[in-house]
């Protein structure tokens, strides 16, 4: 059986990153509720650490950051009117930075996200946050989909450990599993911010 390869080498499309310089930064759902209790992810500190190296690397560029956070309503794990939805302090948004509240896995349903992209003729894209599998998966799928060619810096995502078909899926395998399907086409993955030349 030959080597496993992915989509978008056999497409001839690109395996490297974009520099710092000419991206967009979004920063994805990166919020309390999964810092703790029933939302907490494995390895979230460590990854919000990357994040917030990720965070200083733009500021310091000077690009376009857009934070993006979630809110399902009063009461729930991402109610953004409570404490537990807000964006945890070390990577939350300052000055003038963007923030877009969704209510969709995919950053771009029903949000202003992809006017405002296309108002800064932003192409480039390098996404943070969480979770893994789900709306780091599914924003990286949607701005594939309308045009725009995202990066996933790894080390600055986490997700959780799922229940499976067969029994319990690890948050490790989880998180491989997601990370490899977004580079079998839809994005580039790197491991860390410093992956990113300025």
């Amino acid at each position: 059986m030959p080597e496993p390869n992915t989509l978008r080498a056999l497409s001839g499309m690109p395996a490297t990153p974009a520099s710092l310089s000419d991206s967009t930064l979004i920063m994805i759902d990166c919020q309390n509720t999964y810092t703790r209790g029933v939302m907490e992810l494995d390895g979230v500190a460590a990854a919000l650490d990357e994040a917030a190296t990720l965070l200083d690397r733009a500021r310091a560029a000077g690009i376009p950051i857009i934070h993006i956070q979630h809110d399902s309503g009063e009461g729930s794990p991402y109610d953004i009117r409570a404490e537990i939805g807000q964006i945890v302090d070390r990577v939350a948004p300052q000055g003038d930075e963007t923030v877009i509240v969704k209510s969709f896995p995919n950053s771009f349903v029903q949000t202003e996200l992809d006017d405002r992209l296309k108002a800064a003729s932003a192409h480039d894209l390098v996404l943070a946050g969480f979770m893994t599998h789900m709306c780091v998966n599914s924003t990286a799928r949607g701005a594939f989909n309308l045009g725009y060619a995202p990066t996933v810096v790894a080390g600055a995502t986490a997700t959780r450990a799922l229940p499976g078909p067969t029994g319990v899926v690890s948050s490790e395998a989880l998180q491989a599993a997601s990370l490899a399907a977004i580079a079998d086409l839809f994005g580039i993955v790197v491991s860390d911010a410093a992956a990113i030349p300025d």
